[in-house]
């Protein structure tokens, strides 16, 4: 395993000073997580790895892009998950897991065909946030809550940032994201070896707060999407040289913890 990815582990967070683990949110503590991580900016916050074997870890996980927010995961166990799930996306063949979120009817159905198994919503009932923990053959699914803004109306917790741990790998989603994470969220998130990011810097956070984000997390495969009419350049050109740009001529990308690119890549999958 290269020294980027090494190092990457090593930011797991088991032991940090109380208060740093004060600003993790309950629901992000309560889950056996273990790409959970006091958000790396956070000043003065000493980390120690107990890294423990993840059954699988070494087979690929498969995510293809099937349209605007929709990205399909197949885990090595052969679940799927369709993130975003308006039921205009993903379907062939059904996934056994949705997420959805509510900013736009184009993120969400509120009429999912009755035999997707598992259904998650980003927004919570009678004002309590979204909490989602749960385990599918081999992936573990949480989400941390984020606000919608709607013309200047802020929904607080009605969206999620979707997160999928499978063979090793922390996948993030980060749905129809309105605004800045602050310190507690990042702590939330934790460790993203792949982030799914909404491009279009406009109905979502604009470009420089979205590329701010992606910068901060530092995941090794960064996929846009929610692109609409934005060039593509308008987002890379913000995220610098550190990071490496990978046009793919397939929807499809194979990825596993043993082969994550060296250096953190901007790949843009066909159709984005």
């Amino acid at each position: 395993m290269n020294g980027l990815r090494m190092t990457a582990i090593l930011l797991w967070s088991i032991i940090a000073i109380p208060l740093a683990v004060a600003q993790v949110s309950d629901q992000a503590r309560q889950r056996p997580s273990t790409c959970l991580a006091v958000a790396q900016a956070l000043p003065h916050v000493i980390y120690a790895s107990f890294a423990t074997p993840v059954a699988g870890r070494g087979d690929p996980v498969t995510i293809t892009y099937a349209g605007h927010s929709t990205y399909v995961i197949r885990t090595p166990a052969g679940v799927t998950i369709a993130t975003d799930y308006s039921g205009a996306y993903g379907n062939d063949p059904l996934p056994g897991v949705v997420t959805m979120n509510k900013a736009h009817s184009t993120h969400y159905s509120m009429n999912p065909d009755p035999a997707i198994e598992h259904v998650l919503h980003g927004w919570g009932e009678n004002g309590e946030p979204a909490s989602h923990s749960l385990m599918v053959d081999d992936v573990y699914i949480r989400n941390v809550t984020t606000d919608i803004n709607r013309y200047g109306l802020v929904e607080p917790n009605a969206n999620s940032i979707f997160i999928f741990e499978v063979a090793g790998l922390c996948i993030g989603h980060l749905g129809h994201l309105h605004h800045r994470l602050e310190d507690a969220h990042y702590a939330a998130i934790g460790r993203l070896d792949v982030l799914m990011v909404p491009i279009d810097g406009g109905l979502t956070l604009s470009l420089d707060g979205m590329s701010e984000i992606a910068r901060r997390l530092s995941s090794s495969i960064i996929l846009p999407m929610h692109r609409h009419a934005t060039p593509l350049s308008e987002f890379t050109s913000r995220m610098g040289a550190a990071f490496d740009l990978d046009f793919r001529d397939t929807a499809a990308i194979s990825i596993s913890i043993d082969t994550l690119p060296r250096r953190p890549t901007i790949v843009v999958l066909r159709g984005v």
